[in-house]
């Protein structure tokens, strides 16, 4: 199945560029660009992608602002975020926001069709040290974010969310926990019905901004 990949980001240059690796390759396509953040939920709603690569600084309305959008309008679009520094404060908000990752710019070819691929899957794309960075200075500037839901989660779903928030993927959480990958996919399914999550990731941020991981 092709991946429906749609382009947000103020500068043609780089939208350019970006279609080109994207179409380049035979389980994606460009279905939409689109050049400021105020025109996302038409372009997703023209083109119904699967992932948006989105800037996350644009002169109307940033990336942070367009992915609230998305997620307050129920679309199932994926939002995988661009930025040019990996400590950018932009980035955490954009991932509370609902984002479901996060890329540099700089990121080689590789690494973005990687990126694409992994929040198409439904799985998270953080990496856990500017994630713990960037939480560290969230909670060090506001009290930390109450999440009573955390308090519901068994042992076993306490674990799998740190081991969650250390960027590892259900097979490799299944061999740190010597565990079937079905029933860690239980076990997230929990974690995330319990902390009323959309989704892995946004229990990660959860799990930083409550402090259930420490920063």
């Amino acid at each position: 199945m092709t991946v429906r990949v749609a382009l947000v980001d103020d500068e043609p240059m780089i939208r350019r560029g970006l279609a080109a690796v994207i179409g380049a390759e035979p389980d994606l396509s460009v279905v939409g660009e689109a050049g400021d953040g105020a025109d996302v939920l038409d372009l997703v709603g023209r083109t119904s992608p699967d992932v948006v690569l989105m800037d996350v600084r644009m002169p109307r309305l940033d990336g942070i602002a367009a992915t609230r959008a998305l997620v307050r309008a129920g679309s199932p679009a994926r939002v995988l975020v661009l930025t040019t520094f990996s400590n950018d404060d932009h980035v955490f908000d954009a991932l509370a926001a609902g984002a479901d990752g996060f890329l540099l710019k700089r990121s080689t070819p590789e690494e973005l069709l990687h990126g694409i691929r992994t929040v198409a899957r439904g799985e998270s794309l953080l990496f856990p040290d500017a994630v713990r960075e960037l939480a560290r200075r969230h909670v060090r500037a506001a009290d930390p974010v109450a999440a009573p839901g955390l308090a519901r989660l068994t042992e076993r779903e306490r674990q799998v969310l740190g081991l969650m928030a250390q960027g590892l993927s259900n097979a490799e959480i299944a061999g740190e926990l010597f565990l079937g990958v079905e029933t860690v996919r239980t076990h997230v399914a929990a974690v995330l019905a319990k902390t009323g999550a959309r989704d892995r990731t946004q229990a990660v941020v959860l799990a930083y901004r409550s402090g259930f991981v420490p920063g």
